[in-house]
């Protein structure tokens, strides 16, 4: 028998649940979708809200071909098999293209995202995406440049009871017994916001009474439903949140908190080069020059659990952790380069100043470029002041050290060799 989420799935958009932002009568993907209009699209949003059931009514109300692949198990060969069969159905001139659906679609290699290029571009397949991380990271630029984002909302706790109660009263096998709905709480807080988790919970606890009346309390959910399947979902809410907590614990120089934070990920199987990997952005982020150290701690610890891995490769993390928050902190450097970028936005290209350019030809020396650049290893302390900005931005200030630790010598060194000109 399939699984209860497998059996009460919706098959026409009236009887979804949830996402009324994106499917509500009035909503531009449900015109699409009415129209037979449907572009290629992405479905990003968190597990267990509906993206592949979404999925599959709008193919249905379409009625066109449907191709489905996993990214977890599915390769380029098998990209290009579907895609070969889908352009056997549809051709370059039907006016029915076919559906490509492809499960968690950040899975997928470059290569294998590469091969979905030019099915996508000339129309061969409609391409349905479903993710979980954002497409802007996971998402190879010339794909998503042709597919539409949709963004899928959580469940509220209003979908969620409906979900329930769709099922008692709406399938086959669950219908035929007497089930009471009398507290909810307990299965909303195992479910995570998980329509699939919710309905599993449910099937569980229904499979585990046997009494003609089954009354569904918290304190019975608590008994058959052993753990909290919500403590720690790696693609889901609490993905997010603990990582969140984790990073903040550290920016704001609790260890206590940091290595709480790291043991609940390690608990709940988090990738430690996932963990290593935002302990890198933060020594830089976050610690920046006022312990330039913290970036070459951190750098080795993204090496060492990459040779190790776990069990071991949790000491090391913990070691950095505990680093990393008690570290003096500072985003100086952080500040500097989004400053930078936005005057780039504002001031366009601006030239480089004729002495700052490089001279290779002859002609170029003939213009002048680089003639009248100072080599500052030729003056005393090794420094001469000179323009290194467009003429346009002169003494513009980008990076601002702080008044704490190390930075607070860089301050001082940037006042003796620049005076007033930058403000130091």
């Amino acid at each position: 028998m399939e699984p209860l989420a497998e059996r009460v799935r919706p098959n026409h958009l009236d009887h979804y649940i949830g996402q009324e932002h994106i499917i509500g009568k009035e909503s531009a993907l449900r015109k699409a979708i009415v129209q037979n209009l449907l572009p290629s699209i992405i479905l990003w949003g968190p597990p267990g809200v509906g993206k592949t059931t979404l999925a599959q009514i709008i193919t249905k109300t379409l009625k066109r071909p449907f191709y489905s692949l996993s990214a977890i198990n599915s390769g380029v060969k098998d990209v290009r098999e579907v895609i070969e069969k889908a352009s056997a159905d549809g051709g370059f001139f039907k006016q029915e293209k076919p559906v490509l659906f492809i499960d968690e679609i950040h899975r997928f290699s470059k290569s294998q995202q590469d091969s979905l290029l030019n099915a996508v571009e000339k129309g061969i397949v409609t391409l349905i995406g479903a993710t979980t991380e954002n497409p802007s990271f996971e998402v190879i630029p010339a794909l998503l440049s042709r597919c539409q984002v949709v963004v899928l909302k959580h469940l509220t706790k209003d979908n969620l009871i409906q979900l329930l109660n769709n099922a008692i009263t709406g399938d086959d096998v669950l219908k035929r017994k007497n089930i009471v709905l009398k507290e909810t709480e307990a299965l909303l807080r195992i479910s995570g916001g998980d329509g699939r988790k919710l309905l599993n919970a449910l099937e569980i606890v229904v499979n585990c009474i046997s009494e003609p009346e089954i009354i569904i309390t918290d304190e019975i959910v608590k008994q058959y439903i052993q753990q909290n399947l919500a403590l720690y979902d790696k693609s889901g809410e609490q993905h997010y949140d603990i990582i969140s907590a984790f990073i903040k614990s550290i920016r704001g120089s609790d260890p206590n908190g940091a290595v709480y934070w790291l043991a609940r990920m390690i608990d709940g199987g988090e990738d430690p080069s996932f963990i290593a990997r935002r302990l890198l952005i933060l020594a830089s982020e976050d610690v920046g020059n006022a312990n330039p150290t913290a970036l070459v701690i951190a750098n080795n610890c993204f090496q060492a659990v990459n040779v190790i891995g776990y069990p071991e490769s949790r000491i090391i993390l913990a070691q950095t952790v505990t680093y990393l928050a008690c570290s003096a902190k500072s985003n100086s450097s952080y500040m500097a380069i989004n400053l930078a970028q936005q005057e780039v936005k504002k001031s366009g290209d601006l030239p480089v100043p004729l002495h700052l350019r490089n001279a290779p030809t002859k002609l170029m020396k003939e213009l002048g470029y680089g003639e009248e650049y100072k080599y500052s290893h030729d003056y005393d302390n090794h420094f001469v002041a000179q323009e290194f900005l467009p003429n346009e931005i002169s003494g513009a200030t980008f990076y601002n050290p702080s008044e704490y630790s190390r930075e607070r010598d860089l301050k001082e060194f940037l006042k003796e060799r620049w005076k007033d000109k930058y403000g130091y």
